[in-house]
């Protein structure tokens, strides 16, 4: 009862320490000659293990293999390191634990501070030339000595001397002392080494075809790259030339193949310590179908002429592993400039993309959910992005000429190619992916990058056993999964930002000679691309990209691409010096550059409105962070009214005083006029969205203004002003029409309050007016904005302010016809609603006559038409090209559209509004106007409105005609879409015969609708 008692406890004891069947542990410990209570140690080591029941019955075949147990189990009571080591690896590899039980004394490798030093390449190289009998200091051609007269002893000694090597870097790497990048480094060093040793071996055994030949054996993939696997093929290209003793070139590659084959076999021979791994040179050129070996001038003649994209990329990784350094060197200085021009040939960047579409596409569908190498989001991922940035950008940049994944990324990231934060998330996710790879293959040292299958009793095990040895452990293999979905997660999406980013297009294309210009070259380069004055853009360029700064390095790699694209600008000079100056005024702001290296997009939308427009540009330079709106085409969608209003709401509180509030309303204007001259340009918004926009921003604009202005004078006249005032638009503003260079036409009504003389409400109205005006106009970085009443009853000669009354009489008694036609554009748009919707009615009675126009006022409207036609025609001007007043402008439409709701407004309410084009659309369906006629009227507005609104973004101040300096007039051709072409008349000549060609049909429409009685 008593021994019953006491295994239950150790039993229960065992459990707890990770054991997965406590009396099946108690067994085990006793057949191992250990006790829980004397060995705790011991025990809580093999507890810490991945697992500790393997690592258990691991130690329990040690210790019956062991010819003297006893010193094993000293050792492990007395050496906490040792028995940590040793644990961790029973505990994690069922292949190595085979090797320790067939090499007694083995364990003792582990022991000691010089088993887990990390081993040079030159000392893995002697270690394993002596393994075979080898001399390593015979540099040449070390040759394996007979040994025994077994044929393959030297071969077998190979195998265990590298499986111990094996041993002390797994016990290195799983009790982390290790990290990856050593890990990975000592396994491709350790499979050179076998290499120099396997060939050894073959010259030993084909001693005549060593004498004939020099071999080169050049290591490829991750071997080449020194981030090899545990297990992994290890891909290689093997080069060879002829020695005196050979009677050819012919003889001495087929004694070259003879000693390469010979070579490649022993790594892959099984016998009873297994198969290490295969050599693969299925990479060379012409792959399986070539010849295993070639003289070096026959493999640059393949490179220079037939090699595929892929064959490039995969010797970006390459170097000499073992054999003749001296013709391995030679080898790689000789195929390095193929590889690094490789980038600038035909579809190179789609080539890349669609190999690895191709790979994912071939996964089986059973494991494309657990493939941590090839599947989406796996290392492939990383891979393909990083060594597709390398061969684009390291053309010009020898800081990426590095065949590590984590030491290139360094690299790209410290060269400004991708972000700190995307490469800093790579790394992590190629190391968290490796360590993954690394332990699946450690278990029994076999090839593999599936993740086991979470439903199988036996691949839950393994996946428990995975995150235990990856330090999860409350659960560890839900958070091994977890991990894993979360890493693929950021992997996939990473990749797809920088294996797809429209950059690489853009760089690949470029010739090889503009990828890093020099002085001279970028000079002429520049004449050649069109700029008037290379010497300020070659400055430019240099205050640009001089230093060694991260945002001088991202420019280096933009500014080659952009100057094409400033090249393709109306004015490549303004557009360059415009980038200069946006970029000198964001400084180093982080998020900038990298937009603009991340979102190509916005950085060609950036060369083509800086060099098209003085007006984006100027508004640009007031605030630089606003270049933020052109990476998504959502950003420059006309904003919501209320949105708008509940922005300058929120300015109005922010600040205390008028003048500060209204600047900030005046800064939400710029921004919204920078986002529809932007929209206006890129195509983004025609002709009706952008006088939509410029109206409403106005609008909101102007009644913000007006609470801060009414605030202020209310406060002078005891705290409430004693009328209401309302701000009625005119002209264009009241239509909905303004352009960029329009002032806002505005008539001001009040109404006094109850008990108020008309006096006292008068002089409040107009300190009220001028205070609004004030602030619009006041001094300040943003644009102002004008108020013009002239459109006001007597005009410049009445009164700025009237009250409705006032208003109501004039009309009864005084109104012309052109006033009349002035109030079909008129709509409130601020201020007191009551009042406007009052005045609204007021202008109804004028503007919508119950029986329509006089006769007398047709003639009279007619007759003013010719008159503004002959007197306020600018002196000069042509009349075919003045898109205002000039023969089928936009007065000439508008005019039409007018004279229509003059006369039919009052019996058809769809004609009684304020807008231009919805009026002619109206016509139309009410029979007023031909379908073709209409059309041709909209066409002329539309075309007119949109060369007068491009004349001022293109140069920065108004203007109502097409420009007649020939410069001019071609930058507002190629800003409206035009483009110069061989086969066709200029761009500029296109857009005046097209211009002339609608307005001279709109006038036949106009005066045939205008005069028809």
């Amino acid at each position: 009862m008593v021994v019953w008692e006491r295994s239950s406890v150790t039993a229960g004891a065992l459990a707890r320490r990770g054991f997965g069947d406590g009396k099946r542990a108690e067994r085990l410990l006793a057949d191992a000659g250990l006790d829980l209570e004397r060995d705790t140690g011991a025990v809580d080591a093999l507890g810490a293990a991945a697992d500790p029941d393997l690592a258990l019955l691991g130690l329990s075949r040690l210790a019956e293999s062991e010819p003297d147990p006893e010193a094993l189990r000293a050792a492990l009571r007395e050496e906490p390191d040792l028995r940590d080591r040793l644990a961790r690896v029973l505990g994690a590899s069922v292949a190595l634990t085979d090797h320790l039980v067939r090499h007694s004394g083995e364990w003792r490798e582990l022991r000691g501070a010089d088993s887990m030093r990390v081993p040079s390449a030159a000392e893995l190289r002697a270690g394993m030339l002596h393994v075979v009998g080898a001399d390593p200091d015979n540099t040449p051609a070390p040759v394996a000595d007979a040994g025994s007269e077994d044929p393959d002893s030297r071969s077998h000694a190979l195998r265990v001397g590298y499986r111990r090597r094996v041993l002390r870097l797994a016990a290195r790497d799983l009790t982390g002392t290790g990290t990856l990048d050593t890990t990975s480094a000592e396994l491709a060093d350790l499979a050179a080494a076998t290499l120099e040793a396997a060939l050894a071996i073959a010259r030993a055994r084909l001693p005549q075809a060593a004498e004939q030949c020099r071999v080169a054996v050049i290591g490829m993939g991750k071997c080449g790259g020194r981030e090899l696997n545990y297990v992994s093929d290890v891909d290689v290209v093997l080069v060879a030339e002829p020695t005196d003793a050979a009677p050819d070139e012919q003889a001495a590659m087929r004694a070259a193949a003879e000693l390469a084959s010979a070579m490649m076999r022993i790594p892959a021979e099984t016998d009873g310590e297994g198969t290490l791994w295969q050599v693969d040179a299925a990479l060379r050129p012409e792959g399986k179908n070539g010849p295993l070996v070639r003289p070096l001038h026959s493999h640059v003649a393949y490179y220079e002429r037939w090699a595929k994209t892929w064959e490039f990329q995969a010797l970006l990784k390459a170097r000499p592993l073992a054999g003749d350094a001296e013709l391995g060197r030679a080898y790689c200085d000789a195929v390095a400039p193929l590889v690094w021009a490789a980038a600038g040939k035909p579809n190179f960047v789609e080539d890349v993309q669609a190999m690895r579409r191709r790979v994912v596409a071939h996964i089986p569908a059973s494991e494309s959910g657990r493939e941590i190498k090839l599947g989406e989001g796996g290392l492939r991922d990383i891979e393909f992005s990083v060594q597709l940035l390398q061969l684009v950008h390291g053309r010009g940049d020898t800081s990426l000429r590095c065949g590590g994944t984590l030491e290139a990324l360094e690299a790209l990231s410290a060269g400004g190619y991708v972000g700190r934060a995307d490469a800093a998330g790579l790394c992590r996710a190629y190391r968290f992916l490796r360590r993954v790879e690394h332990l699946l293959q450690l278990y029994r040292l076999r090839r593999t990058h599936v993740l086991p299958d979470s439903t199988d009793e036996q691949g839950a095990q393994h996946l428990r056993r995975l995150g235990r040895a990856l330090g999860f452990t409350a659960d560890p293999t839900g958070e091994l999964l977890a991990a894993w979905r979360q890493v693929a997660g950021e992997v996939r999406r990473l990749h797809e930002k920088l294996f797809y980013q429209p950059l690489l297009h853009a760089v690949a294309r470029l010739p090889e000679d503009e990828v890093r210009l020099g002085h001279e070259q970028a000079r002429d380069r520049l004449e050649a691309l069109g700029f008037a004055d290379p010497a300020g853009a070659l400055r430019h360029l240099e205050s640009l990209t001089s230093g060694v700064s991260r945002r001088a390095a991202i420019q280096r790699t933009l500014l080659p691409v952009m100057l094409g694209w400033f090249a393709d600008a109306p004015d490549p000079d303004a557009g360059l010096l415009g980038f200069r100056q946006v970029s000198e005024a964001l400084g180093t702001t982080p998020w900038y550059l990298r937009l603009l290296r991340d979102d190509v997009r916005v950085a060609e939308r950036m060369a083509t409105l800086l060099g098209t427009s003085r007006y984006v540009t100027e508004l640009l330079l007031r605030a630089p962070e606003s270049v933020a709106i052109l990476a998504d085409d959502a950003d420059l969608v006309q904003r919501p009214a209320a949105t708008l209003r509940a922005e300058a709401d929120s300015a109005l509180r922010r600040h205390d005083s008028a003048e500060n509030a209204v600047a900030a309303v005046r800064a939400l204007r710029r921004r919204e006029l920078l986002r529809t001259a932007t929209a206006d340009l890129l195509g983004v918004a025609g002709v009706a969205e952008v006088g939509s926009a410029l109206t409403t921003v106005t609008a909101v604009t102007v009644e913000a203004a007006l609470r801060a202005a009414h605030a202020r004078v209310a406060g002078e006249f005891g705290g409430e002003l004693p009328t209401r005032l309302c701000v009625v638009a005119m002209g264009r503003f009241g239509g909905g029409e303004l352009s960029y260079g329009s002032d806002a036409d505005v008539v001001f009504v009040h109404e006094p309050r109850p008990g108020t003389g008309t006096a006292t409400a008068t002089e409040a109205a107009n300190a009220l007016v001028r205070e609004l005006s004030r602030l619009l106009a006041m001094p300040a970085a943003d644009p102002p904005l004008h108020l013009d009443t002239d459109l006001r009853p007597e005009g410049k000669n009445g009164p700025v302010v009237r009250t409705l009354d006032s208003y109501a009489a004039y009309y009864r008694n005084w109104a012309a016809v052109w006033e009349s036609q002035a109030l079909l554009r008129a709509a409130p748009v601020a201020g007191d609603s009551e009042v406007g919707e009052r005045f609204v009615a007021l202008a109804d009675r004028l503007r919508y006559p119950q029986d329509g126009v006089s006769t007398t006022a047709v003639r009279e409207i007619r007759r003013l038409k010719a008159r503004m036609e002959a007197e306020r025609l600018p002196r000069g001007a042509d009349p075919t090209l003045h898109t205002k007043l000039g023969r089928g402008g936009l007065s000439d439409v508008e005019w039409a559209a007018q004279l229509l709701q003059l006369r039919h407004a009052h019996e058809l309410p769809g004609l009684r509004t304020t807008g231009t084009l919805e009026v002619l659309d109206v016509a139309v369906s009410e029979g007023l106007l031909a379908a073709e006629d209409g059309a041709t009227l909209a066409t002329a507005w539309r075309l007119a409105a949109h060369v007068r609104g491009t004349v001022m973004l293109v140069r920065g101040k108004a203007g109502d005609s097409l420009p007649s300096n020939v410069r001019e007039r071609s930058a507002l051709a190629q800003a409206l879409g035009y483009r110069q072409d061989e086969d066709t008349e200029g761009a500029a000549e296109q857009l005046v015969q097209d211009y002339r060609q609608a307005t001279r049909r709109a006038r036949a429409v106009m005066e045939r609708v205008f005069y028809d009685d």
